[in-house]
């Protein structure tokens, strides 16, 4: 699904080439004129706009000029700093900058050969968890013969200019692009999976420790091709303020290095073996940069040797790139977007991890079985409306990366929408054997709710012990329509899937067979005062519950005789009258040995509150008591969509 690409507007960059070579013409792109509703939709132009081609505005125009390069971009007169941080960001990555400008050789100017030259160029972008390919021609926006918009610091480069027109093309406009996310624009690049970080509100600069541990992190994703940007939060009035420490809130910065600097100088420096983390940024505008400590021409420079300098690449000069130290980026910048390339590759020396993804809508209908925009835990009456996603985790803990994507809504701005839906998701730790959606929420336990936020993506990162769970995505308010794609990322395969069925399916041999009649929840919570069954004076207990032939099976709680289960089963039931088991067992080398039961009716209109029961044997002496009690709750209902 990532490798296949498809046309945008089903233009195909070669046909279309070919046919204006054959003719001998320069492309016009019908689908994204030359025209001022290309560039705005409400605002005033900048001035008398020409529409030039690259040959028209420089003698000897070329996509690269000696590379492509984080210092090649300035920003220009619409406000998207952060589409241009994020193009700062591409320029450092060899593998993703060739996926985005496909061909890039074939498409650069050709002096020698310029009858193969038609005007056009395409560019690649993920949208949507799908490769585009987007055509446009090279006719840009001018005023007075300079670039309006996004250009290279070489007035004859223009891979920066072609490739913020053919995004201009998706989001509608130019002036679409005037705010926006960085990471947005990373994950357009690459695929990437992107994580906020709100530095302010978990104040990393007043504690050391967490400070530490997000900088390792930052590192790690950085050493494995990760992208990441930064920005200082602003008032509405504040946006692109410079403020006296040479930081301008508003504004996002790409971050274009990340590393532990060595301190001293000579061998000493290799004895001593001090070191200071240090985070180096750019500012798209290609000027205006941080005053403080290890600014470009700081004192603390002098605390580091000359070769370690050399690595580091160090300038002093006003071209919008400085390096700070960790603490003050922590203090100063407020949130910052970390864009991971997750690494799924059978092949590959570093963590693999196994990836999910489905694609879904909030739909509403009238019945409510059927209802898909159900609203977050706030509209208990809706919620279990949602899509639900369920997974296993097998191991006995696992890290799961989990992020929610909504469509890119910037294309409909010029029709006076255009906002992101505010939305998020929660993940219940659920029954063993749930195979059917959820309709109740009884001792299913919420064991984590993302951030609610009207981002394009959410993003969690949490580890689950080993169980069953389900995955919610939904807007915040109930009756909201959109369109979702749901990542889930496990070190091994989870299963991941939608539960779509509501109970069981009516089959042709049910009417032999019998059918469900109702449905039993049971919780077993844990047992207490266990029969010793070692000698050490303990037991590695474990429960079984069972019904009509089928059971499910905690995993085992060594060392215990006050076991703690939280182990839950869901059951159809076509024969009600059947009891349900509920049975101990001591796991044993040689053979497990059984430490009691309990028989459970579980009629519709039996106890559903919690309860302690005294275990018992099995067999003909099932009335004779065993030491220990078990805890749980069972809920039995007639209607099976009822739980």
């Amino acid at each position: 699904m990532f490798d296949s690409v498809i046309p945008y507007k089903n233009q195909h960059y070669a046909d279309l080439k070919k046919n204006c070579i054959k003719d001998k013409k320069l492309f016009e792109d019908p689908e994204f004129p030359a025209t001022n509703t290309s560039l705005v939709y409400s605002k005033s132009l900048p001035g008398r706009v020409e529409w030039k081609r690259p040959g028209e505005i420089s003698e000897e125009p070329h996509l690269f000029v000696e590379g492509i390069s984080s210092h090649d971009l300035n920003q220009g007169s619409v406000g998207n700093c952060w589409f241009v941080a994020a193009c700062s960001c591409l320029a450092l990555k060899p593998d993703l900058w060739r996926r985005v400008i496909p061909d890039w050789k074939e498409q650069e100017w050709d002096s020698k050969h310029p009858e193969s030259y038609a005007g056009i160029f395409h560019f690649q972008f993920w949208i949507f968890g799908q490769w585009t390919d987007v055509v446009i021609d090279d006719r840009l926006p001018t005023v007075n013969g300079g670039l309006i918009y996004c250009h290279s610091k070489r007035s004859n480069e223009f891979w920066s200019a072609l490739l913020e027109k053919a995004y201009a093309k998706l989001s509608g406009c130019y002036q679409s692009l005037e705010g926006g996310n960085t990471g947005d624009a990373v994950v357009d690049f690459s695929g990437a999976v992107s994580e906020a970080i709100d530095l302010e509100k978990e104040a990393y600069y007043k504690d050391p420790q967490k400070q530490d541990k997000l900088f390792k992190d930052l590192l790690k994703a950085y050493d494995r091709g990760g992208i990441i940007s930064c920005s200082i939060a602003a008032d509405p009035h504040e946006i692109e303020l410079r403020m006296a420490n040479g930081l301008v809130k508003g504004h996002a910065y790409s971050v274009t290095a990340v590393k532990e600097v060595r301190l001293g100088h000579g061998l000493l420096a290799f004895f001593k073996n001090e070191t200071i983390p240090l985070i180096r940024m750019r500012n798209p505008w290609g000027k205006t940069e941080w005053k403080g400590a290890w600014s470009d021409s700081s004192e603390e420079w002098s605390r580091v040797g000359d070769t370690e300098r050399g690595k580091l690449d160090i300038t002093v000069a006003d071209d919008g790139e400085f390096w700070m130290e960790f603490t003050d980026w922590c203090k100063f910048f407020t949130n910052a977007d970390v864009c991971r390339i997750i690494n799924t590759s059978v092949i590959s020396i570093h963590k693999t991890w196994n990836e999910v993804v489905h694609f879904g809508s909030w739909t509403k209908n009238s019945e409510p079985l059927l209802n898909r925009c159900g609203g977050c835990l706030n509209s208990k009456q809706t919620f279990l409306q949602n899509p639900q996603y369920l997974f296993d985790v097998t191991k006995e803990a696992d890290e799961v990366l989990i992020s929610l994507q909504q469509k890119d809504m910037k294309i409909h701005r010029r029709y006076g929408q255009g906002e992101n839906l505010t939305i998020g998701f929660c993940i219940f730790r659920v029954e063993l054997n749930r195979k059917y959606r959820l309709h109740d929420l009884l001792t299913q336990e919420n064991m984590e709710t993302s951030t609610y936020i009207n981002a394009r993506t959410v993003f969690m990162r949490c580890t689950l012990t080993q169980g069953r769970y389900v995955i919610i995505p939904t807007t915040f308010k109930p009756y909201v329509l959109g369109d979702y794609m749901l990542r889930v990322f496990t070190d091994v395969d989870s299963g991941c899937r939608e539960l779509t069925e509501d109970k069981p399916k009516i089959k042709c041999w049910s009417s032999f067979f019998g059918y469900p009649q109702a449905v039993t929840h049971i919780y077993v919570h844990a047992a207490e005062g266990l029969e010793n069954q070692d000698r050490t004076g303990g037991a590695d207990p474990y429960v079984i519950i069972s019904c009509e032939g089928k059971s499910v099976r905690s995993t085992i709680k060594n060392d215990t005789l006050n076991p703690q289960f939280a182990t839950s089963a869901v059951f159809y039931r076509k024969k009600a009258r059947n009891p349900i088991k509920v049975e101990v067992w001591n796991s044993n080398a040689v053979k497990d040995e059984f430490m009691g039961q309990v028989l459970l009716a579980g009629s519709p209109g039996d106890n559903s509150n919690p309860q302690t029961l005294k275990l018992r044997k099995s067999g003909r002496q099932a009335a004779d008591e065993m030491p220990g009690t078990i805890s749980l709750r069972i809920v039995t209902r007639t209607e099976l969509t009822a739980i």
